[in-house]
């Protein structure tokens, strides 16, 4: 959700920037639009809202693959990097479960309070930030198959 929602509010303000100020370099570096005859809104051709978008279709992965490879980077990282976020404000964070382990009276032989946080350190961020990129991915196969957004059948 977080993804999608940064994602349309770079569209928006692209889109708008473009339509006032196309003429600048710096806006078309953010992205360039084209409007499509049928449906009535834009889709972007160029800079770099062209490339966090994602393929057109099953031939433009293969046409254009900068573009696939800077999507699926993209994707996975922004989900990884959100996911990882979103332990730290949401109380599950290596200091709360640690708070929470100890306020359970549940602790691991041989170690002291810095030492479990240490521990649950190794573990935590990764396993957010994989189940991010695996959330990530599947969006992207999703995205692939024109399952999201796409309205085609």
């Amino acid at each position: 959700m977080l993804y999608t929602a940064l994602i349309s509010n770079f569209y928006f303000f692209s889109q708008l920037l473009y339509r006032k100020f196309r003429g600048f370099f710096l806006i078309r570096l953010l992205g360039q639009w084209q409007d499509v005859e049928m449906g009535g809104h834009s889709v972007p051709v160029g800079g770099l809202a062209y490339y966090v978008s994602p393929p057109r279709d099953f031939f433009s992965i293969f046409s254009d693959p900068v573009h696939t490879i800077f999507y699926i980077v993209f994707m996975m990282g922004a989900c990884a990097l959100f996911s990882k976020t979103w332990i730290e404000v949401s109380g599950s964070s290596v200091r709360d479960v640690a708070q929470q382990l100890k306020d359970q009276d549940m602790v691991k032989p041989g170690f002291r309070e810095s030492g479990l946080k240490n521990e649950l350190r190794r573990y935590i961020p990764i396993a957010a930030s994989f189940g991010g990129m695996c959330i990530g991915a599947l969006t992207i196969v999703a995205d692939f198959m024109g399952a999201i957004g796409s309205g085609k059948i």
